[in-house]
């Protein structure tokens, strides 16, 4: 489309890419960018060739700005604004329940509800100088939607210094907090992510799925709900051939050739 603010492209490997191309805005997540996200990520969603899913940006200085301040504070009505704002919580409970892995390919800074968009993907690599942080209490707003992944993924201390305050965060601290997964240099950026999501995309697309599944449903059940819920997922793992054919391909010194059954 001629006006899209996304690009999508599935390469051979499976490995989706949704590109925030919005340049005019620094990628604000305004109602037609979340719109096209998510209507993008069902895509990826419902698409059997799809294995990984990459979130990135083509401004190489901010993976987004978050949230349309414009949209804050113009004359709408109340009940529409509202209304509106059930696409973070679809958005980020989508990443959820993608059942495929995701990442976030955070090559510049990552600001407000993008900080939500990055919490909720599995894996987050970052390039060398990008900032992370929530600034909304700067401008009169409190990140209140992506307090609930701030608080799932950061210490609560730390998390509260970050909303309160409105400061950012370097990608090097962000992986002394265990936010991130890797801090990267500009030049090998897009080398180490395309090794990575390689080799999640190289894993069972099946087992993979039923795992994802596992840990979005598990992660906030207690601890004996989720033992027991976790091991009839891992009995449910029995029953499949890639298992088999995993085991067998190591036992072979192989690659497994993956059934998806």
């Amino acid at each position: 489309m001629a006006d899209s603010l996304i690009r999508y492209h599935v390469d051979d490997r499976g490995v989706a890419s949704i590109v925030l191309d919005d340049p005019s805005t620094r990628n604000a997540l305004t109602d037609a960018l979340l719109d096209e996200l998510i209507s993008r990520l069902e895509q990826a969603r419902d698409d059997n060739d799809v294995r990984v899913v990459v979130l990135a940006s083509a401004d190489a200085r901010v993976f987004s700005s978050g949230g349309d301040l414009k949209a804050f504070a113009d004359e709408s009505p109340l009940i529409e604004k509202y209304a509106g704002l059930d696409r973070f919580p679809r958005l980020y409970q989508l990443l959820g329940g993608l059942g495929k892995p995701s990442l976030c390919a955070a090559n510049g800074d990552v600001l407000a509800g993008a900080f939500g968009l990055a919490l909720a993907c599995d894996l987050i690599v970052a390039r060398e100088g990008v900032r992370f942080g929530c600034p909304e209490i700067n401008v009169g707003v409190f990140p209140f939607v992506i307090s609930a992944l701030i608080y799932r993924s950061v210490p609560r201390a730390k998390a509260n210094e970050l909303m309160m305050t409105g400061e950012l965060i370097t990608a090097e601290e962000a992986l002394g907090l265990h936010i991130v997964n890797k801090v990267v240099p500009a030049a090998g950026f897009g080398v180490e992510v395309g090794r990575l999501t390689g080799q999640i995309a190289s894993r069972s697309p099946l087992l993979m799925r039923l795992g994802k599944q596992a840990l979005n449903v598990s992660r906030d059940l207690p601890l004996p709900d989720a033992l027991n819920y976790l091991r009839g997922m891992l009995a449910l793992a029995f029953t499949t051939e890639d298992i088999k054919e995993g085991v067998a391909a190591f036992r072979e010194k192989r690659e497994p050739r993956w059934q998806g059954r």
